[in-house]
């Protein structure tokens, strides 16, 4: 299966509060960048997991207004930054069992992206994401493990 990790586009520093932070007009381009990208793959995502956060959730809204799937979207409230890697892992190879979906992406924030893919591949290498970058990974769910098959960001495609 193809799991996508995805960072959320560049935010504002100015909000009430870490969870408020909206996209920037910067971070809504970078978005719209990676989902014209993701079209031309044909990828077909059949559900998105996306953190509660505004700008995870502005992400999520605006990537989706770019691709020609409609997958179902679900807030989940463990893939905030300061998440536990291991446990999403749980939680994405028990939804993945539930749903037998065969291509899933995730929205959600730094350090949880970069620990998440560690967790989730074989080779357990951290990777740095930069806004809106998206890890693609070639998923056994058998083995619960994956290869991590690129990581792109926006700078990548311009």
């Amino acid at each position: 299966m193809h799991l996508f990790i995805m960072r959320h586009g560049d935010a504002s520093l100015v909000a009430s509060n870490d969870v408020q932070r909206p996209l920037t007009e910067q971070g809504k381009v970078e978005v719209s960048l990676m989902g014209k990208w993701l079209k031309g793959l044909g990828v077909n995502i059949e559900h998105l997991l996306v953190s509660p956060y505004l700008r995870a959730q502005q992400t999520s809204s605006e990537l989706l207004s770019q691709l020609n799937c409609q997958p179902k979207v679900k807030t989940i409230d463990i893939i905030t930054p300061s998440g536990n890697a291991a446990r999403v892992h749980d939680y994405i190879d028990g939804f993945i069992e539930v749903s037998h979906c065969q291509q899933l992406l995730v929205v959600t924030h730094m350090p949880l992206v970069s620990y998440l893919v560690a967790q989730l591949t074989v080779d357990q290498k951290s990777p740095i994401f930069q806004t809106a970058a998206i890890a693609e990974i070639d998923y056994d769910t058998t083995k619960m493990k994956g290869e991590l098959v690129r990581l792109i960001s926006p700078l990548d495609l311009c």
